[in-house]
């Protein structure tokens, strides 16, 4: 059993600093674990979480991997659980950098409307309206803050073609090259994950967090992509331990390699049942389909982080967009969806 902020050690320089699971029921916010390394005298934070006791436990291990003389801290995407202490940027008291995707900055400057979004879609399956819901999530997240005068977004520097082994990806090294963010854009619009090549951990965040992407603004072929693409790194050694935002453990080589391909293999499995769930695409109605989609998701034993029914009914959407179904007009939460009608020749 982990607590909040508890330490796993990856070497001298490097740990990983546990945050926790969501429970709304008891008004408790979830928190991503962050990544802390030294790189040379570089201190390079990997994501901040969320609360003042993760603040104090982020601060302990960055003391731990000690000494240095610069910071760099390094935002993987924009959600709550992962921003809340970005301005510890500002308090290291040395020469500071601090990078956040560049299509993630709406949702860090204004998260209701982010959760609004993603819950507008799915209102039979949400306890409350979603404008009040929306509220209620986004005011678990405290203190939240998100920016530091030291923040940039990482668009702004040159974009790289970045070597590793035999993959080629697209993204930014710092600390003379043994940091990589990659671009990955999975999980939500701005993701990335981030390769340390002094330790060889290769930190996914959010992009493991299941078999289908729950966000609006998910994208199901670049989180496969780029599960494929890790567990070639791993294969071919370029990566040694695999990190998460949001399971406390760590995985190396081979068993790495087995758990990216168990939720490539669960993803597969989770649209083969929606594909036999919509039959022939005819009026499927999203509240029926999402019942059926979670008993299969239970059958199948697929989960993901955070489970509860409205991110259930999320991830249903996003499988129905997969199959190439559609809303039919009038659009309103739940309304139809169909696959259009093919153009075939008179």
């Amino acid at each position: 059993m982990t607590a909040l902020g508890d330490v796993i050690e990856i070497d001298d320089r490097t740990v990983l600093v546990l945050g926790r699971e969501l429970d709304l029921a008891h008004g408790r916010p979830d928190v991503g674990n962050a990544l802390v390394h030294r790189a040379g005298d570089t201190l390079v934070l990997v994501d901040t979480g969320v609360t003042t006791a993760f603040r104090a436990a982020l601060r302990a291990a960055a003391d731990r991997v000690g000494p240095w003389s610069r910071a760099l801290v390094l935002t993987t995407h924009g959600h709550l659980d992962h921003v809340g202490n970005n301005d510890l940027a500002d308090e290291l008291g040395v020469p500071a950098e601090h990078y956040v995707p560049a299509r993630d900055l709406d949702q860090m400057r204004d998260p209701e409307s982010y959760w609004v979004r993603s819950f507008e879609r799915t209102a039979w399956a949400a306890p409350l309206p979603a404008p009040a819901l929306a509220a209620r999530v986004v005011s678990l997240f405290e203190p939240m803050r998100p920016f530091a005068a030291a923040t940039r977004t990482y668009e702004e520097r040159p974009l790289e073609l970045i070597r590793i082994g035999s993959r080629r990806f697209t993204g930014w090294t710092f600390a003379d090259g043994a940091v990589r963010v990659l671009r990955s854009q999975g999980h939500c619009a701005g993701h990335v994950i981030v390769h340390l090549g002094d330790c060889g951990v290769l930190h996914l965040s959010d992009e493991g967090n299941g078999a289908c992407g729950a966000m609006y603004d998910a994208d199901q072929l670049k989180i496969q992509t780029v599960l494929g693409a890790v567990a070639g790194l791993f294969e071919e050694g370029e990566a040694a331990i695999l990190t998460d935002g949001h399971t406390f453990a760590l995985r190396r080589g081979a068993e790495a390699v087995s758990h990216v391909d168990g939720l490539l293999e669960q993803a597969v499995a989770l649209q083969g049942a929606a594909l036999a769930l919509t039959g022939d695409g005819g009026r499927i109605v999203p509240s029926a389909f999402t019942t059926r989609y979670a008993q299969a998701i239970a059958e199948l034993g697929v989960g993901g982080a955070n489970p509860n029914p409205v991110f259930t009914a999320m991830m249903a959407l996003n499988e129905l967009g997969e199959l190439g179904l559609r809303p039919q007009p009038p659009p309103d939460a739940d309304t139809p969806w169909s696959r259009p009608a093919l153009p075939y020749p008179s």
